[in-house]
């Protein structure tokens, strides 16, 4: 039973091996900070403020990330390799990153919200739920990713820390600020910009890495 579970659990583990998963994920958060810099800009009847055009944006940004993540994986990932197996002690050299980096987070959000619970140092916490997702999700199976995890905590504590005017200034001429206060639009718009970047980078050196450590096999003689 236990091989089975692991044969079932090997796609999943698999789908980030090219960094394909966290271009995609990074693809999405640019496109939702995109969306929401368009409706911080764009004045309180314009398009962008409609439902049907929210659903219209999302459906063509899971579309394309969908049928582009496939078209990579078909032309590119599947002919060259399978699925690669992290050594036990990864794992562990993984965790012992990780315990440091979540002490100083908890430390640092503990000031925070000393400091001034009532800005932008919540905003930090859902920036923090994603980086536990994303040790979750990718570092695990990938030692160096921990790094990229840390700087995702460490930038969620860098924006909960900006001062507030800062971070209000993206929003404060929108007619958004009038229903949601101005340093919340702006902690969310930085941290998705943020995380987008992160992940771009990362995806893109695992990209890179798997480029060049895989060969497409060679064809047969006739």
């Amino acid at each position: 039973m236990d091989q089975v579970g692991k044969l079932l659990v090997r796609p999943r583990s698999y789908y980030n091996v090219d960094g394909v998963g966290e271009l995609g994920i990074g693809f999405m958060l640019f496109g939702f900070a995109l969306l929401q810099w368009l409706q911080v800009r764009a004045p309180e009847g314009a398009i962008w403020h409609r439902m049907d055009t929210f659903c219209v944006y999302v459906g063509l940004m899971c579309l394309a990330i969908h049928y582009g993540s496939k078209a990579i994986k078909k032309h590119i990932t599947w002919p060259r390799t399978g699925f690669v197996e992290y050594r036990l002690s990864q794992r562990w050299a993984g965790a012992m990153i990780a315990a440091p980096i979540g002490a100083l987070v908890a430390v640092g959000l503990s000031l925070a919200f000393q400091r001034r619970g009532d800005l932008t140092a919540p905003g930090a916490l859902l920036g923090l739920g994603f980086v536990a997702a994303y040790a979750y999700g990718f570092a695990r199976a990938v030692r160096w990713k921990w790094m990229v995890a840390g700087a995702m905590a460490l930038g969620s504590l860098a924006i909960a820390f900006l001062p507030a005017k800062l971070i209000a200034a993206v929003a404060n001429d929108s007619w958004v600020s009038h229903r949601l206060r101005a340093e919340i639009v702006g902690a969310w718009l930085l941290s998705m910009t943020f995380f987008g970047a992160i992940l771009f980078v990362s995806g893109g050196i695992s990209f890179w890495l798997y480029l060049r450590h895989t060969q497409v096999p060679a064809e047969e003689g006739q």
